[in-house]
């Protein structure tokens, strides 16, 4: 009987080893490191609106992914599916990339980096909190301690406690869409695969991102030079949609907790990105705000990934 059991049966091919699930997170981390610098070079400038630059490249990406969806015949989701993609599509096709993209209108891009270095703590909790895990009390302390330290490195940036500028509320803002994606998203990718959720959360955000994309080459239609262009290029193909790719393959090949870990040296890379790219200057206030953030996160996601699974007892 136990041989016929649903439970044999349910049992599908096995996922690869946790050291594939890592390289992928980590491909995907590395993409997604040019995002904040690109998004910065794409509107700083003005020729760009920020509405066009962050619905512009949702529709580019919306493009391919219907384009992938349909040469290789996807299956459709179904029920509560489609909700949940919606969600994956509120938190990283519509609302990181809008608030990110008029927060770093004024906001520099290594701001921006350490303001968001906060994710993966905030992709944990999240993540905790949808699967109703009971993670250690460390694990708490950590991300809220975290988080106080981005919000005193965001206000000392502006000029003391009572500093902080709007596009800090943005980048704020950003972090808890993002996180509530890639938690809902990672999730997801186990059941319709990784780069189909991406892009169905991409097709379903299309017709609202074309219409906003209309209306903002009506208030302002884009130009700028070739490298303006080339930054908003990347941030449509690599940044929305073949990152999404990696990046989910590796959250939904797991163990999730480990794997969210590779996102800590996204915002290394971003600052080390945003110096190098845009010749910004990274004074000392930065690179502590960054430490500080980022260990915190360390410290969160670590004691997540290291709490271990309570068996449950069997009846006699």
């Amino acid at each position: 009987m136990k041989e016929q059991s649903s439970a044999t049966l349910a049992i599908s091919r096995p996922l690869p080893g946790a050291s594939a699930g890592l390289i992928w997170g980590l491909v995907g981390v590395l993409a997604f490191s040019f995002t904040v610098p690109f998004t910065r070079l794409a509107v700083e400038g003005g020729a760009m609106s920020p509405l066009f630059v962050s619905c512009g490249r949702a529709v580019v990406a919306a493009i391919l992914a219907a384009a992938a969806l349909t040469l290789t015949k996807q299956r459709r989701p179904h029920g509560v599916q489609w909700v949940r993609l919606g969600v994956v599509a509120g938190g990283v096709v519509i609302g990181f990339p809008v608030l990110t993209s008029f927060a770093l209108t004024t906001a520099p891009a290594s701001h921006g980096a350490v303001v968001i270095a906060l994710l993966p703590a905030a992709t944990a909790v999240t993540a905790v909190l949808r699967s109703r895990e009971r993670p250690p009390t460390s694990f708490w302390i950590m991300a809220g301690v975290g988080a106080i330290a981005a919000v005193l490195f965001a206000a000392l940036q502006g000029g003391g406690i009572g500093g902080l500028q709007f596009s800090d509320l943005l980048l704020f803002g950003a972090v808890m869409a993002a996180a509530i994606g890639y938690a809902e998203g990672g999730l997801l990718a186990r059941e319709l695969g990784a780069w189909q959720t991406v892009s169905w959360a991409l097709v379903i955000a299309a017709p609202l991102m074309i219409v906003l994309t209309g209306v903002s080459m009506v208030q302002q239609p884009p130009t700028g030079t070739p490298i303006e262009w080339a930054a908003f290029g990347y941030l449509g193909v690599i940044s929305m949609f073949l990152g999404f790719f990696a990046w989910y393959r590796g959250l939904a090949i797991g163990p999730m907790a480990q794997v969210s870990q590779v996102q800590l040296a996204q915002p290394v890379l971003s600052i080390g990105w945003a110096a190098l790219l845009l010749h910004e200057h990274l004074s000392a206030a930065t690179v502590l705000g960054g430490v500080a953030v980022i260990g915190c996160a360390a410290t969160a996601v670590r004691a997540r990934g290291g709490r271990r699974p309570t068996t449950p007892r069997r009846s006699p």
